[in-house]
């Protein structure tokens, strides 16, 4: 079930990023993205996709859960080439091959059980990051390179899963809102989600779709799911280090190809 529901929060990214994308492109000084309709409907779209990581978060580990929404980068990089009726280059479709296999091998190597979803000093560790990764952001919104944004918004996000994970809130338990309410990190899933969703919108008026989406998905897959295995005990498979390490070393690879390629023009009418 957490796989099934970490899928459909994979497609609604894609959707997502596209409709924002193109919210992003129109805006003007005058009619900023905040209030271009395509971006809202993009904005709405995420938000239901992260609903659906949440639920995914409560029984499966941050890389997992991670990797599955990964697939983002191809479904991005498809529906956009359809979408402005171009065809995705050779060697950008081996790119998203292999970044695809990578984030497979990823969730692949995931361990069954669920470890204790709260340890000392957690809370402390995100907030930190949290005031850091809010100054980068206005740092990197002066200048005119969109990957720099691309990678703190996965690194926002990324933080926002973490924060799922460390609250109090255990699987079969249902949802004790008291409890909720009393964890500092339910305010950090917040903070984190609030520093994502400026960066990638900024960054994704400074670049292509698919290059930041590329960047930003794997930054928000390997990071933060390291940090989980560190942080909060997510499990890894016996005997499967070498499969993870394997399946981030052909997601980088893929999402640093997809980054560098050329952004994608429609045919020219003639």
């Amino acid at each position: 079930m957490g796989i099934l529901v970490a899928t459909v929060a994979m497609v609604l990214n894609s959707c997502g990023a596209l409709l924002q994308a193109e919210g992003a492109r129109r805006a003007t000084r005058t009619r900023p993205a905040a209030v271009q309709p395509r971006y809202l409907a993009g904005l709405a779209v995420d938000l239901a996709a992260w609903m659906c990581a949440v639920l995914a978060l409560r029984t499966l580990p941050v890389f997992a859960v991670q990797a599955v929404i990964g697939g983002t980068i191809a479904l991005t990089a498809v529906i956009n080439a359809r979408m402005i009726g171009v065809r995705l280059p050779v060697t950008t479709q081996v790119a998203v091959a292999g970044c695809l296999a990578g984030l497979v091998l990823v969730a692949a190597s995931a361990g069954p059980e669920q470890p204790p979803v709260k340890q000392h000093g957690v809370d402390v560790v995100l907030l930190v990051s949290l005031l850091l990764m809010g100054l980068a952001v206005l740092i990197f919104r002066q200048g005119k390179h969109a990957w720099p944004l691309a990678i703190v918004s996965g690194l926002g996000f990324g933080g926002s899963a973490l924060s799922v994970r460390a609250a109090h809130v255990q699987t079969g338990e249902g949802l004790d809102l008291a409890l909720l309410l009393g964890q500092p990190s339910t305010y950090l899933v917040v903070g984190f989600w609030l520093v994502g969703m400026v960066g990638y919108t900024a960054a994704l008026a400074r670049g292509d779709v698919g290059a930041v989406t590329a960047v930003f998905t794997v930054t928000e897959v390997v990071v933060p799911g390291m940090v989980g295995i560190q942080l909060l005990g997510d499990p890894v498979r016996p005997g499967w280090g070498w499969v993870l390490a394997l399946g981030l070393a052909a997601a980088v690879a893929g999402s640093v190809a997809i980054a560098k390629a050329p952004p994608l023009r429609p045919p020219r009418v003639r």
